[in-house]
Parts: structure tokens; C-alpha cells; sequence
């Protein structure tokens, strides 16, 4: 079970890398675009600025997914070094828990932020804010199944110092 959970972990990240990459590659074109508009060519379009902002968010809220796919969030080693190992144990899963339940808290009130953009209206392509607002359900639900993926795949027992191996 943990292999296969550590499979799937590698393979939704490999995906949801690539699919970052993209949006900050847009986000980097976009961003140039609004440059050569501003100072070179005197388009004065308006979309630029607010393009390059959904970017960002949703870049970095997939990259959400990445970081705890390989471990790589905020945690407090520093403390969890110092306790035995089975209580150790213990606490990584338990953190895993309490980040689970936060992540679908936040992808349970996501999805009526995202409801609420579709009533409103963006300034840019005639859109509405449902899918720039989308960016935190969506990436709430996949930190949770990465989340949980790598609670599988690790059970407790990742590294704490220097988690992140080339």
C-alpha cells in the first residue's frame, strides 16, 4: 500500500509540476507583454495586470500540492527531533491529520467562494470570477490528496532534517 501511494504521490505531482511550470511561463510572457505595452508600443491594454495576478494564484496555490509531496512545507523538526521515536511517529501523523482537516476546511468553503465568483464579474474577457476563484478549492482538494497520499507512503516516518533529496 505504501508503494502504491508513493506511486500515485510522484505521478500527481510530475502532472501538477508541469502544469505550474506552464502557468509561470504565461505568468513571465504575460507580464513581458505588459511591459513592451507600457513602455514600447502603447497598446494600453487592459487585461495584462489582471491576467498575471489569476496567474500567480494559481500557480502558487498548486505549488501547494508539490511542496507537501516532497515534504518540503513549514514544520517544526527542530521539536519533533527531540521526542522518542514511536511518539515521533506519532506526531507526524497526527500533524498529517490536522493539516488534512485544515485543507478540506478550506476546500469546503472554497467551493462557495468559487459559487459566489460566478455571479461577478471579471474586468478582463467578459469572464466571471468562478475560475480565477476556483484556484482554492481546487488546490485545497488536491493538498489533500497529496496530503494523504504521502501519509500513506511515509507513515510517519519522513525525515525531518534535509527532507528534500535530489
Amino acid at each position: 500500500m505504501s508503494e502504491l501511494a508513493g506511486h500515485l504521490s510522484e505521478r500527481l505531482n510530475w502532472a501538477i509540476e508541469r502544469i505550474v511550470a506552464a502557468l509561470m511561463l504565461l505568468l513571465v510572457l504575460d507580464v513581458w507583454l505588459g511591459v513592451v505595452d507600457r513602455y514600447l508600443m502603447h497598446w494600453q491594454l487592459p487585461w495584462p495586470e489582471v491576467f498575471a495576478r489569476y496567474l500567480m494564484i494559481w500557480a502558487a496555490l498548486l505549488a501547494v500540492s508539490c511542496g507537501i509531496a516532497r515534504r518540503e512545507h513549514i514544520g517544526l523538526s527542530i521539536l519533533i527531533e527531540r521526542l522518542p521515536v514511536n511518539l515521533r511517529r506519532t506526531t507526524l501523523v497526527a500533524m498529517d491529520g490536522v493539516a488534512f482537516l485544515l485543507f478540506l476546511y478550506i476546500a469546503w468553503f472554497g467551493i462557495g467562494f468559487a459559487a459566489g465568483g460566478a455571479s461577478r464579474q471579471a474586468m478582463i474577457f467578459g469572464m466571471t470570477l468562478a475560475l480565477p476563484f476556483a484556484a482554492v478549492p481546487v488546490s485545497a482538494g488536491l493538498a489533500m490528496v497529496q496530503l494523504l497520499l504521502t501519509a500513506l507512503r511515509d507513515l510517519g516516518n519522513q525525515k525531518l532534517s534535509g527532507q528534500a533529496e535530489a
